[in-house]
C-alpha cells in the first residue's frame, strides 16, 4: 500500500472515531446512560470517560487508575474489548487487541525491564506466532503457547550462538540444531534443554561424528 495512502487512512480513522465520540450528546447526570458521552468517577480514584450504551461503558473511552495506569481504546460492557493501549506507571505498555478484558489477538508489548514482544496473544499470554526480543539483544522468533516457547522456533543469542528447532515450555525439546558462534554445531534430539546421543557434532574444521563419541572425548578432558 502507498505510504501516503496509509497515512491518510490512519488520520481518517482517528478523526472518524474522535468525531463519533464528540458527536454523541452528554450523558444525563441521573438515569440511564445510553448513546451518550460521559464521565464515571471511581471511589478509589481515577475513572472512565467516554461512550456509554445500555448504561455501560461501550465504545471508545479512557480509563485512568489511581495507580497511574491508563487505558485508551474500545470497551464492551465495561471490559476492554477491541483495539486499545494500556500504559502502566512502571513502564509496561501494551498496544493491540483485547477480548473480554484480556490481551487477545495481535499486539505489541514493552515490558518493564525493556524486553519486547510482538505477535499473537490469547487470554493475556503470548500464544501463536511471535517475536520476543530481550533488552540484552537476544531474539526468539517462532511459536508460543501459554506465554512460553512451544513448537518450532529460532533463538539467536547476543553472542552469535543460534538454535533452530523444537521447543517445549521454554526448553529445547525434540529435533533441533544448535550452532555456536565459533563454528561448531550439534544436530539431533534434545531432551529437557540438553543434547542427547541421538545426534551428530560438527567441529570447526568440518569433522563430523556421532555425539556419543563427542561426549566420550569431553569426559576425558
Amino acid at each position: 500500500m502507498n505510504k501516503f495512502l496509509k497515512i491518510f487512512l490512519l488520520l481518517f480513522s482517528t478523526f472518524f472515531l474522535t468525531s463519533q465520540s464528540f458527536a454523541l450528546p452528554p450523558c444525563p447526570s441521573t438515569g440511564m446512560k445510553h448513546n451518550c458521552y460521559g464521565i464515571l468517577t471511581f471511589e478509589k480514584g481515577g475513572g472512565y470517560e467516554g461512550e456509554f450504551r445500555n448504561d455501560k461503558a461501550n465504545g471508545q473511552g479512557t480509563v485512568t487508575w489511581s495507580s497511574g495506569n491508563k487505558y485508551i481504546g474500545e470497551f464492551k460492557d465495561y471490559k476492554r474489548h477491541g483495539q486499545g493501549t494500556l500504559t502502566s506507571a512502571d513502564g509496561h505498555k501494551y498496544v493491540g487487541q483485547w477480548k473480554d478484558g484480556k490481551k487477545d489477538g495481535k499486539g505489541k508489548v514493552i515490558y518493564t525491564n525493556g524486553d519486547k514482544y510482538e505477535g499473537d496473544l490469547k487470554d493475556g499470554n503470548e500464544h501463536g506466532k511471535g517475536i520476543f526480543i530481550w533488552d540484552s539483544g537476544s531474539k526468539y522468533i517462532g511459536a508460543f503457547a501459554d506465554g512460553k516457547f512451544n513448537g518450532q522456533g529460532t533463538l539467536t543469542w547476543k553472542n552469535g550462538d543460534k538454535y533452530v528447532g523444537q521447543w517445549k515450555d521454554d526448553k529445547r525439546e525434540g529435533k533441533g540444531t544448535h550452532t555456536w558462534a565459533q563454528g561448531e554445531k550439534y544436530i539431533g534430539e534434545w531432551k529437557n534443554n540438553y543434547m542427547t546421543i541421538k545426534g551428530t557434532y560438527t567441529y570447526k574444521d568440518g569433522t563430523v561424528e556421532s555425539f556419543s563419541e563427542t561426549m566420550k572425548k569431553w569426559k576425558k578432558t
